[in-house]
This record gives C-alpha cells, structure tokens and sequence, in this order.
C-alpha cells in the first residue's frame, strides 16, 4: 500500500508539534514523508501562502497533515494573500466536503470540563459536517440596497440529494467502525432543506446501511442535548451551518481545545481511498512559539485519525490513542492542561513521553 503522507507544518507552533508527529510516524515506520511549506512561512517563500507545485504534492499525496496557519505578522496582508487562504485553497482543491471532528473526554482530564464530571467522562463522539454546500455557498447570496436607507442580506440554504448522500454515506462508513449510530441533525420541521435532508438520508440508511442505527434530531434540541447528556451520541452527521456550531459546542465539552484532532475528507475513489486533511483544532499559537510550550496532542492524535482513516491501521491508532492516555494518567502535561501539583513540561518532553509509552504499550 502506498503511504505518501505531506507534511506541513505552516507557522506559529505548527513546525514544533510536527515536528513530534514526525517522530510518532517515523516510530511506526512504513511511511514516505515529503514536506511543504503552507500559510505565511509560504507567503515569506514565495510570495503566495500555497504555491501550485505544493498543491500538485497535495494531489498526489495519500494523506496531507498540516499544523496551523496564520499570525499577526501576516495580518495587513490584502485578503487573496492572507495565510488562510492556503488551507481554503487546500480544502477546495482536494475537494474536500466531510469535516470530521470527535469530541473525545480522556479521563485525565474529564475534570477540565465546564459540565460535570459525571456528564463528560468516557466521552467519545464524532461529528460529520458537510463542508461544501448549504448556506455558506448557496445562490443567491449578497446585499442590497433597497432605496430609504433600507438593505437587505441574502444567503441561501440549498442542498442537492448527491451532497446529502455522500456526506450520509461517511458517517455511516464511520459508525461501523465505532459504535454503529448516526443521529442526522436539520429543522425539517421548518426548512425544505432539512426535509430533504432526513429523507435522502434515510433512504440511504434503508438502501444501504441497515445494519446501522439511525435517528433524526432537530439542530436545536441537538444542541440542548450535547450540553444535557452528550454520552447519547456516537457519530452525528449535520450540514454546513449546524456543524460548525455544534462541533464547536462539542469541542469545548472537551474542556481543551488544544487536545482536539480533526479531518477532512473528499469522495472514495475506485479504491476506496480519499483525499484527506488531517489539522489539529488549534490555531498557530504566536505567542508561545519556538519556546517548547506548545501542546503537539491534538497533532499527534490528527495523526492517529490518519491512521486509522486514510491506512486502515487501526492498531497502530489505537496504540498512539493508548499512549497520549497513558502520558496524561502520568500527570505529564505542557502548560495548557497542567493542573496544580503537576510540573508542566515542553514539547519535546511530551513527544519523549509518548514515545516511551508507545515502546511499553508495544512490548518493544
């Protein structure tokens, strides 16, 4: 199997938390890792956050990881330059329209949580957003001017039965792999949008994957539930709008945002394989940069979705998975989780520690 992975760390804290990603990897071994610059590091290069031959290695890549992207010190950019055009770019390109985020409570640190212990503990759901269609690029959109002083903002919320489907048909290929129910979030009691949305997935559920368990939700009661008892969900599957505010609302049951991995995913091909993104959910972190502050978490456990998702090596995920586990049990944390009677160490120290765990889980 070809296991082609592009590496780019991009700015800030990017380069250091991939940098121990790139340990973990080379540990498990099997992998072919080119490197690529993306964001403003790109900018700095070439004048452009993502050059076209990045993009070709991109294209031709079986798994592309980056770190982050972006700083103040780009920010007086014009906005074709900025260096989150790169990743949009990136997302575009490779055609990218399932967004997968987990929300995942390890019980080090299930006392983080703004909810209760008991409510979060053992916490383990995904999140599928549609990341290409729905109200963010529907037409018509705009703004005009009606004359008096009065304007109006126009955004449409369109889906067609193929965007429902294929983003339906990743979250139930997820579910198999985990628990085995998918709950589909809309308002089809008051969008069309939404109604077709719930009947196009439970045509596909009933066609396809009767095998999995399906329930149907509105967005806000779905809201309302993620923050009353988020341990009902296994994977949800939601459109453009309602995913990216209920996987943020997911996230932050986490209590880190720093420990969250994700991934975007495009259509299989005749082989079954995608293209795909793996980033961690944080940003580039420009104060704490090339100080050895930086948590590399949520990139090594990006890492361990690309396993388990591009590779099919679910073992070698679950022993990564296994080992981050283990360093937190230890009380071995960088500055952003450390509780009091803990010391806090840098980031090269977490990626010894989870190293040294991944030889003992291993028996190696």
């Amino acid at each position: 199997m070809s296991r082609t992975v592009l590496s780019l760390p991009g700015d800030g804290i990017g380069p250091e938390v991939m940098a121990q990603v790139r340990r973990v990897l080379d540990r498990i071994g099997g992998f072919h890792i080119e490197e690529g610059l993306v964001g403003g590091a790109s900018y700095d290069a070439h004048g452009t956050p993502l050059t076209d031959d990045t993009m070709a290695q991109a294209l031709r890549a079986d798994a592309v990881l980056l770190g982050a992207v972006g700083g103040p010190k780009w920010d007086g950019l014009p906005f074709a330059d900025k260096p989150e055009r790169g990743l949009l770019r990136l997302r575009k390109d490779m055609e990218l329209f399932a967004n997968l985020r987990p929300a995942l409570v390890f019980d080090a640190l299930a006392g983080a949580s703004t909810l209760k212990t008991d409510l979060v503990r053992g916490l383990d759901l995904m999140i599928v957003r549609e990341l290409t269609g729905g109200v963010y690029f529907g037409e018509p959109r705009g703004i005009e001017d009606l004359g008096n002083g009065e304007r109006r903002g126009v955004n449409t919320q369109v889906y067609t039965t193929s965007e429902i489907v294929r983003v339906a048909r990743v979250a139930f290929d997820l579910a198999r792999k985990r628990d085995n129910r998918v709950c589909s979030v809309e308002k089809a009691n008051v969008m069309e949008s939404g109604l077709l949305w719930r009947e196009e997935v439970q045509k596909l559920r009933d066609a396809d994957y009767t095998d999995v368990d399906l329930s149907h939700m509105y967005a806000d009661n779905c809201a309302m539930q993620l923050v009353r008892q988020p341990k009902q969900f296994d994977v949800i599957v939601t459109d453009n709008l309602f995913g990216d505010l209920l996987s943020d609302c997911a996230a932050m049951l986490t209590g880190s945002l720093g420990m969250l991995p994700s991934a975007s995913l495009g259509a299989a091909d005749a082989d079954g394989r995608r293209k795909a993104l793996y980033e961690p959910v944080h940003g580039s972190a420009p104060d704490i940069a090339g100080q050895d502050k930086a948590n590399p978490m949520a990139c090594i456990l990006s890492a361990s979705m690309m396993l388990r998702y591009s590779f099919d090596m679910a073992a070698e995920a679950d022993l990564v998975d296994r080992a981050c586990q283990d360093v937190l049990n230890a009380g071995i944390r960088t500055g952003d989780i450390v509780e009091p009677g803990m010391t806090p160490v840098g980031t090269q120290a977490i990626g010894d520690a989870v190293l040294a765990a991944m030889d003992r889980l291993s028996g190696g």
